[in-house]
């Protein structure tokens, strides 16, 4: 049932799987559709589609696959009957108007047709239409429809902005996080070995003896530097969302966080609030290199910020090294380092933004450019 539509959505790159097709035919088969085709196409979408980010791919699947269904002849004429004479017109129900499918466009343009003919016969007499052109029976002439056909909102394709531009929430950022899920055989071995131990158990001639294996935990450890304060006010709380899917993750083996305005230099905070810091160079020579780390800021700032000595907006802070080559000893020491930027793509030509790009893989802070980072840091090396 509907394979075609399946291979419609595959070709539009909408990812769905065996698993989740078969969910919505079961959920046809119970009914749950109601016969309509509006009720299928919301069904469908909430089944089928993983993230907002691909609703306008699922309406360009769904209205190439629906967007040639037939009305019947009968049917047709029975509708053209009523438009002619409103007043005796058939009863449609909301499963019947769906149906109207391929027809709808001509349907449309006689309607008006007969409007300006019905109109004309009026020859100025007072009208029994309201301003929205309803007659006494309550068929509605003229004015905004609330209801819109399965069809009519495909072609629409209103969530077409979704597809980058989409507001990130905190479910957003965790399920992006989950893919940093790495498992290992780590720790003690307190786990019980079911195989192996009814093999040896075999080998033994039934004497019994258990064997042990390291439990398989994630060996992910991640490392999150964030910039606030000034340019990056604006987004503080898309922001806050991405420290609070990171923070409440139990999924790392370890997590860290840093806190920096504008560029990294000899010291980093641990709370910025408080002004605590911790030493750049303890960090270096204390962390392995395996963490993934991910930079958050817009990485734009004063030349003088980024390239000279003594060049932090601060006046007690007197960095001996630049802020670039603080940058280039974290991108020498970890395997793995992304920058988010929350930024707009076109706002990218700035000088600063230009020389980290060339330092770090910079990616925007949009459901596409979150991906895309992650599947960087989970890359084989």
């Amino acid at each position: 049932m509907f394979t075609n539509f399946f291979y419609a959505l595959r070709r539009k790159k909408v990812p769905v799987s065996i698993t989740e097709w078969m969910a919505l035919i079961d959920a046809l088969s119970r009914g749950f559709a109601f016969s309509s085709l509006d009720t299928f196409y919301y069904l469908a979408r909430s089944i089928l589609v993983k993230s907002e980010g691909y609703f306008d791919q699922y309406d360009s699947a769904f209205e190439e696959y629906f967007g040639g269904i037939e009305t019947s002849e009968r049917f047709r004429d029975e509708v053209l009957e009523w438009l002619k004479y409103p007043v005796n017109r058939i009863e449609l129900t909301e499963n019947e108007v769906p149906q109207l499918g391929g027809g709808f466009d001509y349907l449309t343009k006689t309607h008006q047709q007969k409007m300006m003919e019905m109109r004309e016969r009026r020859d100025g007499e007072a009208s029994s239409f309201d301003s929205y052109d309803v007659d006494p029976e309550r068929i509605r002439f003229g004015g905004t429809s609330i209801y819109k056909s399965a069809l009519q909102v495909a072609k629409e394709r209103k969530f077409r902005n979704y597809r980058s531009d989409v507001v990130l929430d905190v479910r957003s950022f965790q399920t992006a996080l989950k893919r940093l899920r790495r498992l290992s055989r780590i720790g003690p071995e307190d786990e019980l070995d079911l195989d192996a131990t009814i093999d040896h158990t075999c080998k033994n001639a039934g004497d019994l003896e258990f064997k042990w294996r390291r439990a398989r935990k994630n060996a992910v450890k991640l490392l999150l530097f964030m910039d606030v304060g000034g340019s990056m006010s604006p987004y503080a709380k898309l922001c806050g969302r991405l420290f609070s899917a990171a923070h409440a993750a139990t999924h790392f083996k370890d997590f860290k966080y840093y806190y920096f305005h504008n560029c990294i230099y000899d010291s980093v905070f641990e709370d910025i609030e408080r002004n605590e810091f911790t030493n750049t160079s303890h960090l270096l020579n204390t962390l392995d290199s395996d963490y993934k780390v991910i930079f958050l800021g817009d990485a734009c700032m004063g030349d003088e910020e980024l390239t000279m000595k003594y060049g932090a907006i601060y006046y007690y802070e007197r960095n001996e090294v630049p802020g670039i080559v603080w940058f280039q000893r974290i991108s020498d020491h970890f395997k793995r380092v992304v920058w988010l930027n929350p930024e707009d793509l076109s706002e990218w030509n700035h000088p600063t933004i230009k020389m980290i790009r060339r330092i770090f893989p910079m990616f925007e802070l949009t459901l596409e450019g979150l991906d895309a980072a992650i599947s960087m840091l989970i890359a084989r090396y």
